[in-house]
């Protein structure tokens, strides 16, 4: 037997750490297993670890070995480190147990790091690896999504210190050597928020390895890192045709821009935004004429196949805003971008006029815009068939118009009957007041205005897309000053009407970072105490409307991943899990003495209830906290009669009022947890949900984040067989819903088809019926959209591209190469949020790819040259669109960050090194080489692949 399985069985048979080392101790004894027992057992361990994250016992067994000397430090750093690069082992409370264990045996060792660290007889060169291995893990630690069960950034920053301190004599380091390392560590300096001592640390390697190669060398470096960013405009080979007839690149790039709005690369983001457009443009290699053409094309085609339906995230409300209010001032920002790079305004202007004359020979396309907008009005519309959509088209020039895209001149001729066109109302009653919209909103959107007055107004800003930049920029300096001055009755006031008001949300998301608010409303929440306030129930319930804003946008746009602002970062989880109910002795001293008082004061029927000092002794962040506690432990004192029902009853009150109903939204979240969880009391619960949420004093806005859950739970079986009593009836909690969502649908009904609701059946074949649907609406010549994130919620990365493969084969097979390109491309290349998915680009061609390519290598000749084909094909063209994208964010964004995981460069070279190690035995490792080392324009953007 093998230490490996020695190792290995012992774990999984429950052997305690002291025996297994006892029978490695005798198995290195009696089979004198050699020099390299320790490199087994770390190598074993660290298997171990992928398939049980985090696992106790293995650190057990890892620390018992480390201490007793069978395990040397040195090894298992080296091991660890390298293994650290494997997807699978990827999880931040693993890696950081891990690194933390290394340096702890060092730090109690007493011995420096040559020595600990590092075995002592390493050479330079070895050691310089494994600083490009701690490098490696310091990327993988910023690119995890941020815990507070761990702190493996803290951690891998530590170990690469003193590995760096290892590296004594460069000597004997090549020219080529030197610059590898270089950039490398290059790459972290620019592209890592680093602490102050690693980065004076990897400074002076950095100016080391300088000095070290020399003004020749140098120059070498600078002329390669030149050559690869001189970005290739003529028409590419093996990137594809790039035909100008495309809807399915601006179209996968518009849907990305509305569904992600609220993400970094949104509709939102201003720089980013424009960033994306301008590497696409470079990407396509399109004239700026036919790239405008291509996205007003795939503008209105978005329109056309939205739905008529207002709630729905694809509606023709939210395209109207989008292409009417956002796309010209994107595309006054994109001009303004390109005229730094050459393009000068006349060519610009001239590429726009060319877009439109080509937008409006198009009828059938705009006759479904028009029937669209048709059915959203409803079949009482008395307009003809064409109004509709020369409206949407004159509202569209004139916004080009008013953001100085097109000349007044050429407008009039595409469209002459604007010259007749009447102001729109809100124009109208500015110009009567004598002042801008701006102003005018600014005047109007007070604490005085009387609701319905409000209401009026912004059913008017929804209606006049025009209107919805100036909403953004009156809503965003309200929210930024209220939130400065601590003015919560103003900020209450503005968060109220906007959460009532669903479609002025999207309207923000589509022109401003909607998260920056939230940053404003989690810090305000978090801090907010009413020790020195006057009037404290007040001004709880002030900040109840702050929380209630905060919770709806959270769940509107699914934010769930920590928002960074000016370089700080805002934890979403004190919104996002107010529905846990805690053990009392999990809560802190704080907590738990506010919680003893806030039971007696609602839930004792001696109380006095609660009056200014309790508010002014309790952070309204804590009771929000603690309120599904209080609710669970009120619902079990009930249920073992310890509380009576008259007294419960008034509890529960207290919370359908101002004071203390914006805590209700984790409350009802909680008992419908626990129904699912114990169903043996759980018509107590139900009974506390429909008490709750039927209550004509229940918030609007809590009914709309509770439903979906609600219904869910109430399509259960188990739920459905309660038996019906005076205080319980299901259907009326259901009509509710249903009311509430819009749904109309019988209460009485068991099944539930609403896509809010489907089985988890359905949600893990999502990503597989995502990219069915693209390629079928790009077959049709629709807008194709693929929702990523989603997809990568539903399955892990590597199962997705796979997948992504798997269909996009058939799809090739099929003659259909130019869509999957583009699709791929998209998939690859598109940056997203890091902090919601992963970047795909690295894992596809480090993990996904030589997967693909031994599948290849065993197929028959004919189906094996098509996914050759097809594999070359995505590679240059996603490396392509990977090079410009960042280009154009560190020249439009101003700063140099790898949005896509790592830089393009990097990933080609290791690729090239990759594939050149394989070609002797792998064909198709062979032929992808040579087509791409064959290509001039891909070739002139990586030269890594000269031949």
């Amino acid at each position: 037997m093998s230490l490996a399985e020695l190792t290995r069985n012992s774990f999984q048979c429950g052997i305690s750490p002291q025996q297994w080392l006892g029978l490695c101790k005798l198995l290195v004894q009696q089979h004198h297993v050699g020099v390299d027992f320790s490199t087994a057992i770390s190598n074993t361990i660290l298997e171990l670890y992928r398939l049980y994250p985090a696992a106790p016992t293995l650190r057990e067994y890892l620390q018992l070995a480390l201490s007793d000397g069978l395990l040397s430090n040195a090894v298992f750093v080296s091991t660890f480190i390298r293994a650290a690069r494997d997807p699978e082992l990827q999880n931040g409370s693993t890696l950081d147990m891990l690194c933390r264990l290394a340096l702890n045996t060092h730090y109690t060792s007493g011995s420096s790091p040559a020595g600990s660290i590092i075995p002592l007889a390493d050479s330079q060169v070895s050691v310089l690896s494994k600083v490009q291995d701690a490098l490696a893990l310091l990327r993988i630690a910023h690119s995890l999504p941020p815990s507070n069960f761990h702190q493996l950034i803290v951690s891998a920053s530590e170990l690469a210190i003193l590995l760096l301190s290892c590296v004594t004599d460069m000597s004997q380091l090549t020219a080529a050597q030197a610059m590898i390392y270089l950039g490398d560590a290059n790459d972290v300096l620019q592209s890592l928020r680093l602490s102050q001592e690693l980065r004076q640390v990897l400074e002076g390697f950095v100016l080391s390895l300088s000095l070290l190669m020399g003004d020749d060398a140098k120059a070498v470096r600078d002329a390669q890192m030149l050559h690869a960013m001189q970005l290739t405009m003529g028409k590419n080979d093996v990137h594809g045709v790039n035909g100008e007839t495309d809807t399915v690149t601006c179209g996968l790039l518009l849907q990305s821009l509305v569904a992600c709005r609220t993400c970094d690369f949104g509709a939102g983001s201003d720089l980013e935004a424009v960033a994306v457009m301008t590497g696409t443009l470079r990407w396509t290699s399109w004239a700026p004429n036919v790239f405008c053409t291509q996205l007003l094309v795939a503008a209105l085609t978005c329109v056309a196949q939205s739905s008529a339906k207002d709630d729905h995230e694809s509606s023709f409300s939210l395209w109207r805003a989008f292409v009417v209010g956002r796309l010209p001032r994107l595309l006054f920002a994109l001009e303004k971008s390109l005229e730094a790079h050459g393009t000068t305004e006349a060519d610009w202007r001239a590429a726009m006029h060319a877009a439109l004359l080509s937008l409006s020979q198009r009828s059938d396309l705009l006759a479904q815009c028009d029937a669209v907008a048709r059915q959203g009005k409803g079949p009482d519309s008395s307009q003809d068939n064409n109004t509709t959509y020369r409206s949407l088209i004159r509202e569209f020039i004139q916004q080009l118009l008013a953001v100085g895209i097109i000349e007044y001149a050429f407008a009039v001729s595409i469209d002459p009957m604007m010259v007749n066109d009447p102001r729109t109302r809100l124009e109208s009653e500015a110009f009567d007041h004598g002042c801008s919209i701006e102003t005018y909103l600014d005047s109007k959107l007070t604490l005085d205005s009387d609701p319905e007055d409000t209401s009026l107004l912004l059913e008017k800003i929804h209606q006049e897309p025009g209107s919805h930049y100036y909403l953004a920029v009156v809503v965003q300096k309200r929210f930024t000053s209220h939130s400065t001055s601590l003015d919560l009755e103003h900020l209450s006031h503005l968060t109220r009407t906007l959460y009532h008001h669903d479609f002025a949300l999207d309207i923000l998301s589509l022109h401003l970072k909607i998260s920056n608010l939230i940053c404003n409303a989690l810090e305000i929440i978090s801090e907010y105490d009413c020790e020195t306030v006057g009037d404290p129930q007040t001004a709880v319930s002030h900040l109840g409307d702050i929380v209630l804003f905060a919770e709806m946008v959270l769940a509107k746009f699914r934010i769930s991943s920590p928002i960074i602002k000016d370089g700080k970062m805002y934890r979403t989880e004190l919104l996002r899990c107010t529905s846990r109910v805690y053990q009392l002795d999990e809560l802190s001293l704080e907590h738990k003495s506010a919680f003893a008082t806030w039971y007696k004061a609602i839930f004792d029927s001696n109380s006095e209830g609660i009056d200014d000092a309790l508010l002014r002794t309790t952070k309204p962040q804590i009771l929000l906290q603690i309120s599904a506690t209080l609710f669970s432990q009120a619902a079990l004192a009930r249920h073992e009669s310890r509380l009576d029902n008259d007294t419960l009853q008034t509890g529960m009150s207290y919370f359908l009022g101002p004071l203390l109903r914006w805590t209700l939204v984790g409350v009802i979240h909680a008992m419908l947890f626990e129904i699912g969880q114990r169903a043996l009391i759980a018509p107590l619960h139900l009974a506390i949900v429909q008490t709750i949420l039927c209550s004509p004093h229940c918030p609007i806005v809590v009914r709309r984040l509770c439903s979906p859950s609600c219904l869910r739970l109430l399509s259960s079986r188990r739920i459905q067989a309660f038996p019906q009593s005076p205080v319980l009836d299901i259907s009326v909690i259901r009509a509710t819903c249903f009311q509430t969502l819009g749904v109309n649908k019988d209460p009485s009904c068991k099944a539930l088809e609403d896509h809010q609701i489907s089985p988890a059946t359905r949600w893990m074949d999502f990503p597989k019926q995502e990219i069915h649907e693209a390629l079928a609406l790009a077959r049709r010549h629709k807008a194709p959209r693929i929702d990523v994130t989603r997809c990568l919620s539903a399955t892990s990365p590597s199962t997705f591209l796979n997948l992504l493969w798997s269909e996009l084969s058939v799809a090739s097979s099929l003659g259909e190469m130019e869509t999957c390109r583009r699709l791929a491309t998209f998939v690859l290349a598109m940056p997203r949020q890091l902090s919601s998915a992963p970047p795909l680009l690295p894992i596809f061609m480090y993990n996904v790819l030589p997967y693909l390519i031994t599948t290849i290598d065993q197929q028959q000749a004919t189906e094996k040259g098509m996914n050759t084909q097809l594999l070359v094909t995505i590679i240059s063209s996603a490396l392509t669109a990977a090079l410009h994208i960042e280009w154009a964010v560190q020249t439009v964004c101003e700063e140099q960050r790898f949005v896509l995981g790592q830089p393009s460069a990097a990933i080609a070279r290791r690729l090239a090194a990759d594939l050149r190690a394989q070609k002797h035995g792998s064909s198709t490792s062979a032929t992808i080489l040579q087509r791409l080392g064959s290509s001039p324009a891909f070739v002139t953007n990586f030269p890594v692949f000269v031949m």
